[in-house]
């Protein structure tokens, strides 16, 4: 995406910035001041999603969000590293490049597996991890080999992108952002179809979906000890919440909690509802753990 053509319409514009860490040039948005918290959108997503969750957790922290490789604002400098171990290692790089320490990371479905894959990357780690509609499973069935396969021939078509971008409408964003199960505005959707409207931006997401394979990090899920809260959104129809409940259960440290009336996108939806839930927990992941167990 063109930076000087959108940024006038582009959330918190003023607190961006590009940083250059190989291979990739970054775009992030750092707000407040104390403790650093990193948040990490889903894939086709970008760091817009979290407007109305960064000005409140801003409050306490010093929130910065990132454009995944290929996403919004940030370039991706290699056609090959979008997979998952990729994107987590080239982030913790950066990160480490930026001084930046995250003391909780919060990622929403796609971006929630990044940050459970960051985790073990960061020196020192994380002391908590926030999963909104975290995308910990693999397809099932036949989709388990159509879906990848399809996206990968999608993403070696130069000619899918510009296809795709040139005829979306505003319609068919609205359509597709209804099929998650959630309800935005008017002015959230405009940022949606601004995305994919734009010709790299789907690139970058098809090639995210084309080299993505979560089964490591699902196999790895009994091993990782941060304390993990997972919120889902009952009528979330991209990712089951029977997926993060599954996940929270094999993670030694993780709870799972579900809310009513809200869908994929929920931070977007009610940003003011699922900050207060982040504050609660991050003021002290044990003690909520142990309540939410009791």
């Amino acid at each position: 995406m063109n930076w000087d053509l959108e940024k006038s319409q582009w959330p918190h514009a003023a607190h961006s910035r590009f940083v250059r860490s190989t291979p990739h040039q970054w775009h992030v948005q750092q707000m407040g001041e104390g403790p650093d918290l990193l948040m990490l959108h889903g894939a086709a997503a970008s760091l817009h999603s979290f407007a109305g969750l960064m000005p409140r957790l801003a409050e306490n922290y010093r929130v910065v969000s990132v454009d995944l490789p290929g996403h919004g604002f940030t370039t991706k400098g290699s056609a090959m590293r979008s997979n998952l171990p990729s994107v987590a290692k080239d982030l913790a790089e950066m990160l480490e490049s930026e001084g930046i320490k995250p003391k909780a990371i919060v990622g929403h479905s796609a971006g929630a597996a990044v940050a459970l894959e960051l985790v073990e990357r960061l020196n020192p780690g994380p002391g908590a991890v926030v999963a909104i509609n975290g995308a910990f499973a693999e397809f099932d069935g036949v989709a388990g080999w159509l879906f990848p396969m399809l996206a990968k021939l999608l993403a070696l078509n130069p000619f899918t992108s510009v296809f795709f971008s040139a005829t979306t409408t505003p319609a068919n964003v609205r359509q597709l952002i209804g099929a998650t199960g959630s309800e935005l505005t008017e002015d959230q959707l405009g940022l949606y179809y601004r995305l994919i409207r734009d010709r790299a931006h789907v690139a970058g997401a098809l090639a995210m979906m084309a080299q993505w394979d979560l089964r490591p990090l699902i196999k790895r899920l009994p091993d990782i000890a941060v304390p993990t809260l997972m919120l889902t959104g009952v009528r979330d129809k991209a990712v089951s919440p029977v997926v993060s409940r599954d996940a929270a259960a094999r993670m030694p440290n993780a709870r799972w909690q579900n809310f009513p009336d809200l869908g994929h996108l929920m931070h977007e939806e009610r940003p003011d509802v699922i900050a207060r839930e982040i504050l609660d927990y991050l003021r002290d992941p044990d003690a909520e753990l142990e309540r939410g167990a009791a």
